[in-house]
């Protein structure tokens, strides 16, 4: 004879079950989910669960929606200043972080140096790459005030930047270092007459140059009061011997880095997950002094608990570079734990 209330719970649905939370995974299957565990020997559990259905089972939607996207989605600026930026992204997946890196790096308008006119250049340096290192001097312009240039366009006012370079080393005297605060803006466009077969102009005309300035730049209101020109003054363009001199135009366009990586506006680009270090069980006294000592990243501080007591107490997360000094040795990852959040990226 069958017990009726056996019987009763075989046929039960597996969600009802009280050990199977509704909605929701267990603490364990969540961390592994959310979090990149970091052994002491390698990490574990760094793939990210795509598949919708995962956790049906459990009654946990796994798909991607842009719902909750947008809801989880955010970007917190960290640090800004004039060359360096710091920010969060918050609720994305790897590929989308890097899909941001990738577009800062390639997609991002700027202003370089495309085209070089050299009238003279007796320095060492091949005009070939005394125009490739110009090419790669910052430019401090800002690329929305200009228009993109293409090979039907004609250079004019909204579209190019020149700038004049003319520097000579006299003779008996000693070498000269041509840097970037010797090139000097030309707010009417270019000096040099364009080069023609059958010269038929009237002579007292003004001679046609290799741009159609319109106006002045510096006439226009967003130029008036910024005089345009290399972002830094000190970088070296060539060092000139006695005698030897160059003159050369540089124009300066807006291009993205996808076309070269002159217009790339940031010399480096990369994101990393954020470390978090959690303390298993309470560390004092001792082993709270040594478990600081370990970090060479100072991620660990000393928090006076009273009765002449020390507790060891986690200040500087986001310092932490992984190293894992912290776990290894003397079982101490059974009081320190290094986690990598896997939707969390610091980028900079």
């Amino acid at each position: 004879m069958t017990d009726p209330s056996r019987e009763a719970m075989h046929r039960s649905p597996a969600l009802d079950m009280p050990d199977v939370p509704k909605g929701q995974l267990p603490p364990h299957l969540e961390l592994q989910r959310t979090r990149v565990l970091c052994n002491f020997d390698a990490p574990t559990h760094t793939e990210n669960i795509q598949y919708s259905g995962a956790y049906a089972s459990m009654g946990v939607d796994n798909s991607l929606r842009m719902d909750k996207f947008c809801k989880d989605f955010r970007v917190e600026v960290i640090r800004l200043s004039e060359d360096d930026m710091e920010f969060d992204l918050v609720g994305i997946d790897p590929s989308i972080a890097n899909a941001f890196r990738r577009i800062l790096i390639a997609e991002l308008p700027t202003m370089a140096i495309e085209k070089v006119l050299i009238a003279n250049n007796t320095s060492v340096v091949q005009d070939e790459v005394l125009a490739h290192r110009l090419g790669l001097i910052p430019i401090d312009a800002d690329p929305r005030l200009f228009e993109y240039f293409s090979e039907n366009d004609t250079p004019n006012e909204k579209n190019t930047i020149v700038l004049k370079l003319h520097v000579r080393c006299e003779r008996g005297a000693p070498r000269l270092t041509v840097k970037s605060n010797e090139l000097k803006w030309l707010p009417n466009g270019s000096e040099f007459p364009l080069a023609t077969e059958n010269i038929t102009s009237d002579p007292t005309s003004k001679p046609k140059t290799y741009t159609s300035f319109s106006c002045s730049q510096d006439s226009l209101p967003e130029f008036s009061n910024k005089s345009l020109g290399p972002k830094h003054p000190d970088i070296t363009i060539a060092r000139l011997g006695p005698g030897q001199e160059i003159e050369l135009e540089a124009h300066v366009v807006k291009g993205m880095g996808k076309t070269h990586a002159k217009w790339s506006p940031v010399a480096t680009a990369w994101y990393r997950m954020l470390p978090e270090v959690v303390l298993l069980q309470d560390i004092e006294d001792e082993k709270a002094e040594e478990l600081v000592k370990k970090c060479p990243v100072n991620v660990f501080d000393i928090e006076d608990i009273g009765k002449g007591k020390k507790k060891a107490i986690v200040v500087r997360p986001r310092a932490c570079t992984l190293c894992r000094e912290c776990i290894r040795g003397d079982d101490w990852d059974k009081y320190v734990a290094i986690r990598r959040v896997k939707n969390h990226f610091i980028c900079k």
